[in-house]
């Protein structure tokens, strides 16, 4: 159904009971939203575009708009009993301390904490990893409210110094800085409009590459196209205006990532165009600049990631001839012969990552989405495993760091783990003992007598096999009563396994169960599992996802008005594009940050590089698999269940206007009376850096949301 068949705005707050959610919701009145005359055709079809001028997030009427939807949805969610009530158990249950991944350069030992309200985590300096230490950077200092994160931070190989990269207001736009970490002191090196968290340091300490985006139109740094990311060198102490370019990619499409071999004589620069699958590798030998760039691996479809080396040979995770992954090495004189040598065989778990510590292949696997470490010899013997909780994987976050770190000299690996139930336990394992100990336990755990996770297997439409988490009360029955909460994603290879979350937690406790869905497009079980929720496959995503949904009902636990569905950026999509196909099947929907114009994404920020894995807009095939499912434009007159729009006004990934086009177009189709309402966070972005401040107020409005929707209190009594 075209947009136009919506030009004529339609009734809502009907007074009249929606089919789904906990009974009469009162009347509102929505804000106004012009209709203006724009459209666009696409291959033929003229497709209009009434509230185009929304996406201007810079101009006077958007930025009145946005402030008179949020004092609506503020003033409804000050009526919810239990609002207060939650923000309490939220904030109790997030004051818990978190540590990051201990990890030594030089003889120093680095790690970030945070003792619990902390707006951002701290970064310390320590002579052992088991000692206090001292303060060395603290991002709380940045700013007055917590809004200036340090995303980012890199420590040279003798242990002296560090670049960090901070945002501010969580947008992707960074800038990287350098401390001395003896004085503490800041140097006056200050390199901006960076977009990538890398800063590969040479062996010297004398610099790091690292990689910058040609400025942005000012006044349009949260919404014009991004482009002509080129890799760089910078010396210390040197103005970035005199740094050296050290690799312009062909044209703008080809995205650079930088690595350093382990040994640090190569960098290592990986090409791909847009996200998904296809790279090219290229390497440059710092013992030999005159040589240049050589291709390590051609172009391909195919992942390929460097994960060690000797002198000529590299070690390649690759998914080329083995979709759930392989490790292979590759000669520097003999490019592209990827299936010379095969070093670990593929396998039916799915190879995640690899590193090289204690000169062994330390190789993260993924076995029906839970994690699984196994160690090989360079020659490919497997040589031991590593052992880990059931039901958990490797995970925590703190600033920016690897969920296991370790040396390429050294036996010593540390690592956290996360689950539905345990915050990141953090754990050390020796390679040459193969001992693992428990350094830290979860600093916040639900109860295993009171609570328990469980995966079942959920069948698609076409009969393929999803795999559905469930983390709930033992003492919860399938009375057709249970109110859940289902979370899917779906999308870039992303692979959704168990992990912490705070909002999860208290909605558990407070009765409901947490449904969380592994669904095709994820990475989960590799390539293929990629393939088939990608592009022309997309709907393939949605299927799985209100398949799940159907089961919870199916199988006795809930039913549509006890199901609330929640996913954020891919997932605020899948969100999208299932309420408004199905809205008969869910109770509450929020969509987090969404992508839900599906033929504009392309036009913003760095849009362009997601058509790898959508589609083109302006491919007239392609068209038309965006069109089938595009949020925006299947928005038809219904009665829509409780929905709330999150977005954030320094959001540039995923610009507003894509929330505030499927806000207005969905308030002025619903049918029924259930509210449909935008939340807009200022001085935030995407997500990263949020302080806690902000992510309390935000998961305090989201759970009161979605209790009310389905009838609060969940289940008539608080589980702790």
């Amino acid at each position: 159904m075209a947009n136009s068949e919506l030009d004529v705005a339609t009734p809502h707050g009907s007074g009249v009971p929606n089919h789904a959610g906990g009974g009469n919701f009162p009347l509102l009145s929505y804000p106004s939203s012009r209709r203006a005359k724009d459209a666009e055709d696409y291959h033929g079809e003229l497709v209009a575009d009434p509230f185009r001028w929304l996406e201007d997030t810079n101009a006077e009427e958007t930025r009145a708009w946005a402030a008179a939807q949020n004092e609506l949805t503020e003033s409804y969610l000050a009526t919810l009993p239990l609002r207060e009530q939650i923000r309490s158990q939220l904030t109790a249950r997030w004051d818990f301390a978190r540590f990051g991944v201990p990890f030594t350069r030089g003889g120093r030992w680095f790690q970030s904490r945070n003792p619990g309200l902390l707006n951002q985590p701290v970064f310390y300096v320590m002579s052992r990893p088991d000692e206090n230490g001292r303060v060395l950077l603290d991002p709380n200092t940045l700013s007055f409210d917590g809004t200036v994160a340090v995303v980012a931070v890199s420590v040279c190989p003798d242990g002296s110094k560090v670049a960090y990269a901070t945002s501010g207001s969580g947008s992707d736009w960074l800038t990287w800085h350098i401390r001395v970490v003896s004085t503490g002191a800041d140097l006056a090196d200050h390199l901006v409009w960076c977009r990538s968290t890398d800063a590969k340091w040479v062996k010297d300490g004398s610099g790091f590459f690292y990689s910058a985006m040609t400025p942005p139109t000012a006044g349009r740094e949260y919404l014009d196209e991004n482009h002509e990311k080129r890799i760089f060198f910078h010396l210390v102490g040197r103005s970035q205006q005199d740094d050296d370019l050290v690799f312009v990619p062909e044209d703008f499409a080809l995205w650079p990532e930088v690595e350093l071999s382990a040994d640090g004589r190569y960098l290592v620069v990986s090409l791909s165009r847009g996200i998904g699958p296809g790279v090219e590798v290229r390497v440059l030998d710092l013992e030999h600049l005159d040589a240049g760039f050589r291709v390590l691996v051609p172009e391909t479809a195919s992942k390929a990631v460097v994960v060690a080396n000797t002198t000529e040979e590299f070690f390649v995770l690759t998914d080329a001839g083995a979709p759930t992954g392989r490790i292979v090495t590759v000669r520097l004189d003999q490019p592209g012969e990827i299936w010379a040598k095969e070093v670990v065989a593929p396998c039916e778990d799915t190879l995640a990552e690899a590193h090289f510590f204690g000169g062994r292949l330390v190789c993260h696997y993924l076995h029906d989405a839970c994690s699984a470490l196994r160690v090989f010899e360079l020659s490919g013997r497997r040589c031991g495993d590593i052992s880990l909780p059931e039901m958990a994987t490797l995970g925590g976050s703190q600033i920016d760091h690897e969920l296991i770190e370790g040396a390429a000299d050294s036996d010593l690996v540390n690592f956290e783990v996360v689950s539905f139930l345990d915050s990141a336990s953090l754990w050390s394992h020796d390679l040459a003992t193969g001992r693992t100990t428990l350094v830290r336990p979860a600093d916040s755990s639900l109860d295993k007598d009171s609570f328990l996770t469980e995966q079942v297997v959920v069948t698609s439409p076409d009969g393929t096999s999803v795999p559905l988490f469930l983390t709930r009360g033992r003492e919860l029955v399938p009375d057709g009563e249970v109110a859940v909460l289902l979370y899917g994603y779906g999308g870039v290879g992303v692979s959704i396994t168990p992990s912490f979350a705070v909002p999860w937690a208290v909605f558990v406790e407070r009765g409901g169960m947490l449904a969380v869905a592994s669904l095709r497009g994820g990475g989960e079980y590799g390539r293929d599992w990629h393939e088939a929720g990608r592009r022309a496959n997309k709907q393939n995503v949605f299927d799985d996802f209100c398949a799940c949904a159907r089961w919870l009902t199916a199988s006795g636990w809930s039913s549509p008005e006890r199901i609330a569905i929640n996913g954020g950026s891919n997932g605020g999509l899948l969100v999208g594009a299932c309420l408004t196909k199905h809205p008969e099947l869910f109770g509450a929907a929020v969509a987090d940050v969404g992508v839900h114009d599906m033929l504009r994404f392309h036009r913003f920020t760095i849009g362009w590089a997601w058509k790898t894995e959508y589609g083109d807009p302006e491919d007239p095939d392609e068209y038309r698999w965006l069109r089938s499912y595009s949020p925006l434009h299947n928005v038809r007159p219904a009665r829509y269940p409780a929905t709330l729009i999150t977005t954030s006004d320094h959001d540039d990934r995923v610009v507003p206007g894509h929330s505030f086009k499927f806000a207005a177009t969905l308030q002025q189709a619903q049918l029924g009376d259930a509210p449909v309402l935008v939340r807009v966070e200022t001085a935030a972005g995407h997500g990263g850096g949020k302080p806690t401040t902000k992510a309390i107020d935000e998961a305090t409005d989201k759970v009161a949301f979605i209790e009310s929707a389905l009838g609060a209190p969940v289940m008539g009594k608080v589980l702790v």
